[in-house]
């Protein structure tokens, strides 16, 4: 096995880790989900700062344990803020992750987004047409939706793990990764496609996992199991949306090591 792999044991170590040090992630994300990814983040383990104007950003980002930059309602002020923080966290060691929001499908935010991997997001992680669309590819971008299936994303994400640790395409099956490895998150809920903000909270937890992590891989696998365990306890007695976003938050407290030994499925590969 790879050295750069993921075990269950990491995944479980992460969690713990998460739930002692409860660092601190500053959030620059869109403003449809700004309450929500704050609620993620606490309920998970961590503590949420939503700091994201120019005159802040790149003080605070040098004081958290790590960064989001979401580009799901970019404001210029917001894309000012996005470039200090990005260049700060990277100056002074700390993850930041880079979620395009719409990428491919929205020139001007595309534009954005590739600015910014000029300070190395420690993950990127999208949706399979914004990770295409990011990459230069032809993902089938709807906005802020996917209509690309996650395995026709590989080849785009692998050509971006030059200027990124870490990529991870979000799916029915979460694709992540990193150098000479693919780790593939299976399960969860499809009633995370029906709330809004679950993937900017993926964002924000995988920030937080990587604050906490010895390697981005294992932050960014350790959140997507963390998502997926999550949205499957809650999805157990909510059927619809509204009471499932409520109970999906109470499943990212209640997320243990016995869940995620019993419920995360891991699967290690290597990209051709």
């Amino acid at each position: 096995m790879s050295a750069s792999s993921v075990t269950l044991d990491d995944v479980a170590h992460a969690h713990r880790l998460l739930r002692e040090r409860n660092p601190l992630v500053q959030c620059l994300t869109n403003t449809v989900s700004v309450q929500f990814v704050a609620n993620a983040l606490l309920a998970a383990g961590a503590a949420p700062a939503m700091v994201d104007n120019p005159e802040e950003a790149a003080g605070f980002a040098e004081i958290a344990d790590a960064v989001l930059i979401n580009l799901g309602t970019p404001t210029a002020a917001q894309v000012e803020s996005a470039h200090l923080a990005s260049a700060a966290a990277r100056a002074a060691g700390k993850p930041w992750v880079l979620d395009p929001v719409g990428a491919g499908g929205l020139p001007w935010r595309t534009q954005v987004a590739v600015e910014l991997l000029v300070n190395r997001p420690s993950v990127i992680r999208a949706n399979a047409s914004e990770i295409m669309g990011l990459a230069g590819a032809d993902g089938g971008s709807r906005g802020v939706d996917s209509s690309a299936q996650v395995a026709d994303s590989v080849d785009a994400a692998s050509s971006l793990l030059d200027r990124a640790d870490v990529v991870a395409a979000s799916g029915e099956t979460d694709h992540i990764l990193g150098p000479d490895v693919m780790v593939k998150v299976g399960g969860g809920s499809a009633l995370l496609q029906r709330v809004t903000a679950t993937g900017c909270a993926l964002g924000a937890l995988t920030a937080a996992y990587c604050a906490v992590s010895p390697s981005a891989l294992i932050g960014a696998v350790a959140a997507h199991a963390h998502v997926a365990v999550a949205s499957e306890i809650a999805a157990r007695s909510n059927t619809r949306p509204g009471s499932f976003a409520a109970a999906f938050l109470d499943g990212l407290d209640t997320v243990d090591e016995s869940a995620l030994r019993e419920l995360v499925r891991l699967d290690i590969g290597w990209p051709e």
